[in-house]
């Protein structure tokens, strides 16, 4: 386990970065009154989440590394972490929609209704807690692998 301490490390931080992310969206209203706004805002967590994949891989070249690390090390690195957060995003949507916005699905629902988007059934079976979860697993698996592949290019420094 020890081996992956900083992958572990660097996990637990993404999804608290996230928890805060979402906090910062409920005050913005994008939860809420500015419910609109959500689909789009949302995405700009993307960049918040490459530099923390960054910062984790060079904090794992520096210290697991010696200042060296291959791309497959990189990636290696950045698929642990994906898993962290994989494993740790139905706790955390949990927690996002238990604590920090209870009503967002409602919210989402109605919205979806109003503008068009679906009927009433479709969007109450696309926006309920346990589809959150599994999108959320999911998606984290698959934008992890691809966010690793790419930040493991940019972070990778061979012995010369």
């Amino acid at each position: 386990m020890n081996k992956y301490k900083t992958e572990l490390k660097w996990g637990v931080i993404f999804i608290g970065v996230l928890i805060l992310w979402m906090v910062f969206e409920r005050l913005m209203g994008w939860h809420g009154e500015n419910i609109e706004s959500h689909a789009t805002m949302t995405n700009f967590f993307a960049l918040i989440a490459v530099v923390i994949y960054v910062i984790a891989f060079l904090d794992k070249r520096k210290k697991d590394y010696g200042g060296y690390m291959t791309w497959t090390q990189g990636f290696m690195t950045g698929f642990a972490i994906t898993v962290v957060v994989a494993v740790l995003s139905p706790l955390a949507q949990w927690v996002i929609h238990a604590f920090i916005s209870p009503d967002f699905f409602d919210n989402m629902i109605d919205q979806a209704v109003q503008t068009g988007q679906m009927s009433r059934s479709e969007a109450t079976g696309y926006f309920n807690l346990k589809s959150y979860m599994v999108q959320g697993s999911l998606g984290a698996l698959m934008m992890g692998a691809i966010t690793s592949a790419i930040v493991a290019v940019f972070t990778m420094k061979k012995r010369k």
